[in-house]
């Protein structure tokens, strides 16, 4: 009975991130800063209120509301995603999902930083993920050591598409820690080399402990 409640908060979650997404999708045309508004609420209430929250008991009971940074518009960008020409898959063990398996895509290029990966789950349900690790990563005051998510659309994390052929909005006002970030007992894909960055990225959820 326990096994499947807990099936049933996560489905609820997960539906409440798609559906807090396409939100922020839909207003984000106009009004990126509103949107990322909507994103930041969003989240502070599920975080607060949910069962399936990864907040431990006792950051739960003390939570006032998710470490974000201040929208700053020029940290969102629309990019062509640049294909790979040579297969390359990565296997990464989680503690929920067992092994799961990436398939890279290809690159995005940031102006005055560099380029980050793009993958592919192989698994069911397919879907784009992007975590990226930059400068910040385990500074007091930064962004958390193991990097952080930008996309992870199987789960509902996903900006749209940009207007030109093969591009991606990729706006890092929006990137968020994983669940290891706030519970041990995690085990996440995190920001491999081709992920990460020397560049300070100053936006989107940073990490306080």
């Amino acid at each position: 009975m326990g096994s499947t409640l807990g099936a049933l908060q996560v489905t609820d979650w997960r539906r409440r991130v798609f559906g807090l997404y396409a939100g922020v999708r839909q207003l984000s045309v106009h009004d990126p800063a509103a949107g990322h508004e909507l994103w930041r609420s969003g989240r502070d209430e599920l975080f607060a209120g949910h069962p399936s929250s990864p907040l431990l008991p006792d950051d739960r009971s003390a939570f006032t509301g998710l470490p974000v940074a201040p929208y700053d518009p020029d940290w969102r960008f629309e990019l062509e995603v640049r294909r790979t020409e040579e297969p390359h898959r990565l296997s990464v063990e989680t503690g929920t999902d067992g092994v799961v398996t990436f398939a890279l895509v290809g690159t995005v290029r940031l102006p005055y930083v560099g380029t980050l990966d793009v993958w592919r789950h192989t698994g069911y349900g397919g879907g784009l993920f992007l975590p990226v690790r930059d400068g910040l990563a385990g500074q007091p005051g930064g962004t958390y050591g193991g990097g952080r998510y930008l996309l992870d659309t199987i789960k509902g994390a996903d900006l749209g598409p940009g207007a030109g052929d093969d591009t991606l909005v990729l706006d890092f006002n929006f990137a968020y820690n994983p669940s290891c970030a706030y519970d041990p007992s995690w085990e996440c894909p995190l920001a491999q080399p081709g992920n990460t960055v020397t560049t300070p990225i100053p936006v989107g959820e940073l990490y306080s402990r």
